[in-house]
């Protein structure tokens, strides 16, 4: 079973952000292991470079060597719903058994994370809040995986 990872800046304060969350969660425990993991925001107040830079050692402490990284950002590959179904399959079928999906804080993610993915996605050209962004990308890879197995909730 594939292990799924969302390694995201801020915690979910709100509890309809986390009941959502958990819902997309628990749907994907059908098709995949998904952990979540928080990483805390830093106050830009004391630098934005600085803060991003210390989310972002946070951050790849939080993935493990062999995870195939997907670092959500504006600039990165904008897919649709079947695109990302094609992705997910062909990593399954080239044997990858672990994928994080790296979401940045406020000020973006850092270099070194950057550097670290495999490939870079786009929910939105829009910039979109880190809560928001988790919930829409969980409820994408769940349809990701009824479309890979032709399942009804797609059509």
């Amino acid at each position: 079973m594939l292990k799924l990872r969302i390694a995201a800046v801020g915690r979910l304060k709100e509890r309809y952000w986390r009941e959502a969350c958990h819902e997309y969660v628990k749907r994907l425990g059908r098709y995949a292991t998904v952990e979540l993991v928080e990483i805390a925001d830093r106050d830009l107040s004391h630098g934005i470079e600085r803060a991003v830079r210390s989310e972002g050692a946070d951050l790849l402490r939080a993935i493990p060597d062999s995870s195939h990284v997907v670092a959500l950002e504006v600039g990165g590959r904008r897919m649709s719903s079947e695109d990302l179904a094609k992705s997910l399959e062909g990593l399954m079928v080239d044997g990858v058994a672990d994928v994080t999906f790296v979401v940045g804080g406020s000020a973006g993610l850092a270099p070194d994370v950057l550097a670290r993915a495999d490939q870079s996605l786009s929910l939105s050209p829009m910039t979109l809040p880190h809560q928001l962004c988790r919930v829409v990308l969980l409820e994408q890879v769940y349809r990701a995986f009824r479309i890979m197995r032709n399942e009804p909730y797609h059509l």
